[in-house]
C-alpha cells in the first residue's frame, strides 16, 4: 500500500497551536497524554478503491489498506477514536446490492466508535437504514433528528462519551436539513431540530454534566457555502462555544489542515474534513497535560 503520512501539521516542528489560540513552545509531548482521532466522510460505499483507469483517483482508496493504516496507528498508540461523518451509504454497486450491510459490517470490522448520518444514508428509505443497524457495532450519533415517530426509534443516541487514558471525550452528531434533499416519504416522521440549538444542549450537557475534556462534533452540515446565512461547520462553530473539534461532511470538502476559527467566546474551534471516497484518512492529536491545557497537531493520510 503506497500512503504518504505526517504530510501536513498545525504548527512549525517545535511548537504546537494551543485551543486557546496561542502559539506557545511545547514541552516534551511523553510527559502528556495523547488521544489520537481518525476520520472519514462521505465514504459512498467505496468498498474497493477507485480503478486504475479513473482520471481523478487511479488505485486510491480501499477498506482493505484502511484497515492496514488504522492498525498501524493503533499500535503506534492505543488511545484511538475512529469516527465517521456520514454518508456511508450510496455511490458504488455494493449498496444497490446489499443495501448497507456491507458497510455497517465492515466499518464493525475496521473498529469505529462513532459515525453520523448523512443524506444520503436515507437512500433506501429510513426503514432500509433501521435494517442495517443490527450490522452496525458502532454508535450512530444524530442529536437533531428526532426518530421517536419512525422505525429507527432507539437506534441512535445524542451522544456517546468515550473515556481514553483518563481523558473523557464527549462525541455528538448533527445532521443537514432533508428536505429539499431527500424526498419526504424516505425519512418519513423524522423531525428536524435546530442545529445550533441542539449543539448547544449537547455541548452543555457534555461540559458541565459529563465533564469531558474534549467535545468533538460529527457534522453533516457542510463546510461552507457562498450563502453565508446557510448552516455550515464554520457557521456552527461560530455560533456555539466549548467544541473543540468539528469534523464534517457533506460538501466533499478536502482540507490539507484543518481551518482554525473562533467560537462565540473567542476560543478555537478545529474545523476539518478529508474530501470524499475514502482516499483520505484525518487524524488529530490532542496533548493533554495535568492541568488540561490541550495542544494538537494534525495529519492526512492518502490511501
Amino acid at each position: 500500500m503506497k500512503r504518504r503520512h505526517f504530510i501536513k501539521q498545525t504548527a512549525a516542528a517545535g511548537s504546537l497551536i494551543g485551543l486557546g489560540g496561542i502559539a506557545m513552545s511545547a514541552s516534551p509531548l511523553v510527559t502528556k497524554k495523547q488521544i489520537t482521532i481518525l476520520h472519514t466522510n462521505d465514504v459512498h460505499s467505496h468498498i474497493e478503491p477507485f480503478a486504475e483507469n479513473d482520471p481523478n483517483y487511479a488505485n486510491q482508496g480501499g477498506v482493505a489498506r484502511r484497515l492496514t493504516l488504522i492498525n498501524s496507528i493503533r499500535k503506534e498508540n492505543p488511545n484511538v477514536l475512529l469516527l465517521d461523518a456520514g454518508d456511508i451509504f450510496q455511490g458504488t454497486p455494493y449498496f444497490n446490492f446489499y443495501g448497507g450491510e456491507l458497510e455497517f459490517k465492515l466499518m464493525s470490522m475496521l473498529g469505529y466508535d462513532a459515525a453520523t448520518i448523512g443524506n444520503h444514508d436515507f437512500d433506501n428509505g429510513i426503514g432500509g437504514l433501521a435494517k442495517q443497524m443490527p450490522h452496525a457495532s458502532f454508535e450512530l450519533l444524530s442529536a437533531n433528528y428526532d426518530f421517536s415517530n419512525t422505525i429507527m426509534d432507539g437506534f441512535t443516541k445524542p451522544y456517546r462519551v468515550f473515556v481514553k487514558d483518563g481523558v473523557r471525550i464527549g462525541v455528538f452528531g448533527i445532521g443537514i436539513e432533508l428536505d429539499g434533499l431527500v424526498n419526504q416519504r424516505e425519512y418519513k416522521e423524522t423531525k428536524y431540530l435546530d442545529p445550533i440549538e441542539r449543539t448547544e444542549d449537547m455541548t452543555r450537557i457534555l461540559k458541565d454534566e459529563e465533564a469531558c475534556d474534549l467535545i468533538i462534533c460529527l457534522s453533516h452540515l457542510g463546510y461552507d457555502y457562498n450563502n453565508k446565512d446557510r448552516i455550515s461547520d464554520l457557521n456552527l462553530a461560530k455560533a456555539t462555544k466549548d467544541i473543540d473539534l468539528i469534523i464534517g461532511g457533506h460538501t466533499h470538502t478536502f482540507l490539507e489542515k484543518p481551518t482554525l476559527t473562533q467560537n462565540k467566546d473567542g476560543n478555537v474551534v478545529l474545523v476539518n474534513q478529508v474530501g470524499w471516497g475514502g482516499i483520505h484518512l484525518g487524524r488529530v492529536d490532542f496533548y493533554i497535560d495535568a492541568a488540561k491545557s490541550t495542544e494538537h497537531t494534525s495529519t492526512f493520510y492518502n490511501i
